[in-house]
């Protein structure tokens, strides 16, 4: 799935979540050998509760989620630690290592490997199969593992589909159509061919940095990213090297600023100053538009995703994962469904620029409400639940591409792209580089 940049705030946290590095760290000890808690029937007991970067915009919301949850089990007790996305997963890892992970913990589709994988979570299609179907399929089928059968080791929690998002006036004037929308990788690179033949350099089309568009646009356009055991990378292809080429032949010719290549931070004021034809692909995006560049939010449309061959988008997920040894299964559980079922999940969406991974929450008219069909958040909102019922791992990033692997295929992109090597060199290096990555905790 695409990575595109969302905006620096509390909600932007909340739609992108928090990725971190897994390769390189190490939960010692014999994890794996962590026993495994078993339920008793009897929900009581005191839990602590850890989530990422939610003080103090949510602290209402989840204060008042625990209140009500203490209310129906009386005899549970919920101790809650916010905690800063800042050095998160040396906390995980310092904490595993320490035996005091909480029995409730919030975890990315990245950080939630860092802990399954090596058996500090229990098993929630084990406990709790019959849930699945309460969940979105392409959010539960996240936080299952590779080579670990049906394991599901976190409940999904708050999630966010891609979409399109696209200046029309700048469209229009590059002679193209607004009420066409491109729909696959190869025809959008074609209409920033296009975009950036007609501005004459007063905008551009979107940001050249690869690590926006890695591995997404690869999946998208079929490349196979890990063989069939999903034990290596295999996206060193003949479309991954024409991918390349692509993308250094539309910045030679404009259609990315140029500082993009190496720096990100800058795109929410360039598209609200009208220098950039896509925004990022975010349904938060769109609000933080509407409010900070009213003017150029008029022209500001939605569409859905661009899907490519695969027909599929990916979503991002942030979960709740429960510590396998936890003293309390029982309270654990059922709060981490209480957090995570249709009416909580709802009313937290109401409040951030989220969606539901819970089935029934995310049929909520409220994401379905169209509005006038003129306003780009309505519509975005709506496009984003529509895109996210039938969301599909197709396009997701898989949990092998940690930060640490995209820095370094990025790296080598980036070298090709500048004309510092060419592109066949440039994949060929990078798939090395994260095959070296992937095999390294297998090697200590």
């Amino acid at each position: 799935m695409t990575r595109t940049n969302h905006p620096r705030t509390a909600v932007a946290t909340l739609v992108a979540g928090v990725l971190f590095s897994t390769a390189a760290c190490g939960v010692g000890g014999g994890a794996g050998d962590v026993k495994e808690a078993e339920k008793t029937g009897r929900v009581a007991g005191e839990i602590t509760f850890r989530t990422l970067q939610l003080k103090p915009v949510f602290t209402g919301y989840v204060q008042g989620v625990i209140a009500a949850f203490e209310q129906k089990h009386p005899d549970v007790k919920i101790k809650w630690e916010d905690v800063p996305g800042d050095g998160y997963n040396e906390k995980l890892v310092a904490d595993a290592q320490a035996g005091a992970l909480p029995d409730v913990v919030n975890l990315s589709t990245d950080s939630f490997q860092l802990l399954a994988d090596r058996g500090m979570l229990a098993d929630i299609a084990k406990l709790d199969g019959e849930i699945a179907e309460e969940y979105v399929p392409g959010a539960w089928e996240q936080f299952k593992l590779p080579g670990k059968g049906d394991g599901v080791y976190a409940y999904p929690w708050y999630v966010t589909p891609e979409i399109l998002t696209y200046n029309q006036e700048l469209f229009e004037k590059a002679g193209l159509d607004p009420a066409k929308p491109p729909t696959s990788v190869e025809q959008f690179f074609d209409y920033a061919e296009r975009i950036a033949a007609r501005s004459g350099g007063r905008y551009s089309a979107f940001m050249a940095d690869p690590k926006g568009r890695l591995p997404g646009d690869w999946q998208k356009m079929g490349i196979p990213i890990l063989s069939e055991k999903q034990d290596r990378f295999t996206f060193d292809t003949d479309t991954a090297v024409g991918w390349v080429e692509r993308m250094k032949d539309l910045y030679a010719k404009g259609a990315m600023p140029k500082e993009s290549l190496l720096k990100s931070d800058d795109v929410n004021q360039l598209y609200g100053g009208g220098k950039l034809v896509f925004g990022p692909g975010s349904p938060g995006f769109v609000k933080d538009i509407k409010q900070n560049a009213p003017q150029v939010y008029a022209h500001t449309r939605v569409a859905g995703a661009v899907t490519g061959k695969l027909g599929h988008i990916g979503i991002y997920s942030q979960s709740l994962g429960i510590r396998k040894d936890t003293k309390h299964l029982d309270a654990a559980t059922e709060f981490a469904k209480w957090v995570t079922n249709g009416p909580n999940q709802v009313e937290f969406s109401r409040k951030a620029t989220i969606y539901p991974s819970n089935a029934r929450g995310l049929a909520d008219p409220y994401f379905s409400d169209r509005g006038d069909g003129k306003d780009a958040e309505s519509l975005a909102r709506a496009v984003g639940a529509e895109q996210l019922a039938s969301a599909a791992l197709d396009a997701n990033t898989p949990v092998q591409w940690t930060s640490q692997v995209g820095d370094a295929v990025v790296r080598e992109v980036q070298k090709a792209i500048k004309g510092e090597q060419d592109a066949r060199t440039a994949v060929k290096k990078a798939q090395e580089a994260a095959n070296k990555l992937l095999a390294a905790p297998a090697e200590k």
